[in-house]
Order: C-alpha cells, then structure tokens, then sequence
C-alpha cells in the first residue's frame, strides 16, 4: 500500500514537474543572450502577452524582437 501512494506521488511530482515553465530569464541574462545573437542597443524590455519584447539594432538596422518563454528569439516588423 505505502509503495503504491509512493509510486503515485512520484508520477504526479513528474508530470508537475515537466508542465511546469523553464527558468524565467532575468533581464541581465536576456540582455547578454541577445548581445551574444548580435543584437545591439537593446532597450524598451517589456514583458507583455505575446511574451517580452525589446527593441534593438542588426547590422546596422533597428529590429523589434519577441522572446518567448523557451527563450526563442524572434524577430517582428
């Protein structure tokens, strides 16, 4: 009886545990992800609905980026 409650607590622990988000990056972290990307003058970091935005320049050309909460980096118009 005690190993069955245990194997479920178990199993629930995993499941939480993989529907849980990933670390949430600081805005330092975000901001040296995005400089290491080769992004530049970051700035207006903003976490909103769609995920945090940031506006930045790329070769030379401003950029509004959208990072999501895996950390993927996309760029938007």
């Amino acid at each position: 009886m005690q190993t069955r409650k245990l194997s479920h607590l178990i199993l629930a622990l995993t499941i939480a545990g993989a529907a849980m988000p990933a670390h949430a990056l600081t805005q330092d972290e975000l901001v040296a992800k995005l400089r290491a990307a080769g992004y530049a003058e970051i700035s207006e970091v903003k976490s909103t609905a769609e995920g945090t935005t940031a506006k930045a320049m790329k070769n030379g050309k401003p950029v509004r980026l959208v990072i999501d909460s895996s950390g993927q980096v996309k760029e938007r118009d």
